[in-house]
């Protein structure tokens, strides 16, 4: 509830241009400064409610995501494969895990690359729901294991996210694009004509970009989504992986005194070993008689 409510804050990020205030020339700064506090919160609020292997789990998938993007930072036209691993995530496990993938991979991805600016709150945020968007869509699905038809579940959401995306990401952009009276944002614009413009904007400048990056998204979800989304799907199962994050049942009561600290780290190693309290140990007591045996003997007149 504290990540939709800190994320709800950072939809002011891109509605701000639109309301017709008459605000000032600089509240473009303020709002990428304003933008950036609430996106670094919104992931620190996030993280902590993880426990340490679905927190491992999101620095694993960070990492290698941001890795895919230093591949093709520039990318093809709008297209970037650091959206794939950000779609399955959000659609295996979940909307607000999928959120945080996006805003750690894209994280990331600008402190790896040095590629921080005014756009970085904004693309934390719009990545992020990405995932989140995808997670919702995953909520939807039926059946216990991923399928075809959720692969092409996911291939519609990856498009549509792959519009969305540039659409928000040119908010920014269009409050300081100036070349144009007709296209660019100007202080006390009204709602209607500042969403008519913006309109014209975005179909002039970016449709034929995004398209490159929507029918990209869909393609690696195709070609890669099966495999990836059947592993996160596991990992998922294994940590029980919802939010909040669940106690684990992993509970000291239910514990059997005699399985170590270990086991609980390796769970399959320690199928073979468990035993139940309540059974008696026979191998245990035939071979505390046979070690007894000769001492028993010795004491004998």
């Amino acid at each position: 509830m504290i990540l939709l409510l800190v994320s709800l804050l950072g939809m002011g990020l891109f509605l701000w241009p639109f309301v017709g205030l008459g605000l000032p020339s600089s509240t473009p700064a303020l709002a990428i400064g304003l933008g950036s506090v609430l996106a670094l919160l919104v992931f620190e609020v996030g993280t902590r409610r993880l426990d340490s292997r679905s927190l491992s789990l999101l620095a694993a998938l960070s990492a290698a995501d941001a890795a895919l993007r230093a591949a093709l930072v520039t990318g093809i036209g709008g297209f970037s494969p650091i959206f794939l691993l950000v779609l399955c995530a959000g659609y295996a496990l979940g909307p607000s895990f999928g959120f945080l993938v996006g805003v750690g991979s894209l994280l990331t991805s600008a402190l790896a690359t040095g590629g921080l600016g005014p756009w970085v709150p904004y693309q934390l945020f719009a990545l992020g729901w990405v995932g989140l968007l995808a997670g919702w869509a995953g909520r939807l699905r039926a059946g216990s294991r991923p399928t075809r038809a959720d692969v092409l579940s996911l291939a519609l959401v990856g498009v549509v996210t792959g519009f969305g995306f540039g659409v928000v990401m040119d908010v920014w952009n269009w409050t300081f694009f100036a070349g144009s009276p007709g296209l660019g944002w100007s202080p006390g614009m009204a709602p209607l004509p500042a969403l008519a413009r913006f309109a014209r904007y975005y179909l002039v400048t970016s449709f034929g970009y995004d398209a490159f990056r929507a029918v990209g998204n869909a393609l690696m979800v195709v070609l890669l989504g099966l495999p990836i989304l059947a592993g996160l799907h596991r990992i998922g199962r294994r940590f029980q992986l919802q939010w909040p994050v669940p106690e684990l049942a992993f509970e000291s009561a239910q514990t059997p005194d005699h399985i170590a600290a270990g086991d609980l780290v390796v769970p399959a190693l320690a199928v073979g070993i468990q035993r139940r309290p309540t059974e008696p140990d026979e191998a245990g007591r035939q071979i505390e008689q046979v070690a007894g045996g000769p001492k028993q003997a010795a004491s004998e007149p």
